[in-house]
């Protein structure tokens, strides 16, 4: 009965409680403290340099930001000066096109003065010449000055003659001009009527002492004009009073 009693309480329900531990060797031990504490300083050293990384980055970062705002504005500057000197250039370009028509301008009416002051010195030379009676023009209806000019257009032809009445001068003379352009088109020789205002072939004028006739006629720039005829007519009369032709200077 001791037995079992020593027995009871040694191993039954009321016997003290036992702890399980293993047992580690000393180097384990420090072995796992070493790798412990490089897993700790490796962690460390990470976050480190993971930190300065992205301190660096950031920097980086905004140093790139600011160069790309530089650039950014530089461009826009550009494109302002480019714009403002295209502008500049057109302004250059247009005042340029208007010197040089206002040039044209220019050069034509002096042209035109001078063709003016060449018209009146004849004009006054003849009347000098009428009013002293040494001028030759007989009684009647006369033709003077009755020329024939290239215009500034391609196939534009210029005429103008001068008509005077001399003698007594009863009454105003009134008739009609009939023109006629003799010209060269597809080789072959042409004599046509000369294109006028409308359809009318005839050019009607009506004076007592002259009247001076300036007019211009268009033609195809193939056609060579060669000379231009024009005949007087009074009214009422069939045939006409004169007949005048000339040539186109070459």
């Amino acid at each position: 009965m001791v037995i079992i009693k020593s027995l009871k309480r040694k191993f039954g329900i009321s016997a003290p409680r036992v702890a399980v531990r293993p047992h580690f060797p000393w180097y384990l031990r420090w072995l796992l403290i070493v790798v412990v504490t490089t897993l700790a300083l490796a962690l460390g050293l990470s976050w480190g340099v993971y930190d300065t990384g992205r301190k660096f980055a950031n920097f980086e970062m905004n140093e790139v930001n600011q160069e790309l705002d530089r650039l950014s504005k530089l461009s826009l500057r550009l494109q302002q000066d480019n714009e403002a000197l295209r502008i500049g250039a057109i302004g250059l370009e247009r005042r340029s096109q208007m010197e040089i028509a206002a040039r044209g301008d220019l050069v034509r009416q002096v042209k035109s003065l001078g063709d003016e002051n060449t018209r009146l010195k004849e004009d006054l030379a003849f009347f000098q010449s009428f009013m002293s009676g040494s001028g030759g023009a007989s009684n009647g209806v006369s033709l003077y000055h009755f020329k024939l000019e290239r215009g500034q257009s391609p196939g534009e032809y210029r005429y103008s003659l001068l008509l005077v009445q001399g003698g007594q001068r009863i009454k105003d003379f009134q008739g009609s001009l009939e023109f006629t352009v003799n010209l060269r088109q597809n080789r072959e020789k042409v004599a046509m009527p000369l294109p006028g205002e409308g359809t009318a072939k005839t050019f009607n004028v009506s004076f007592k002492f002259y009247q001076r006739v300036e007019k211009s006629f268009q033609l195809r720039p193939d056609a060579v004009v060669e000379s231009l005829q024009v005949r007087v007519f009074e009214n009422g009369a069939a045939l006409a009073k004169l007949t005048k032709i000339v040539n186109l200077p070459s």
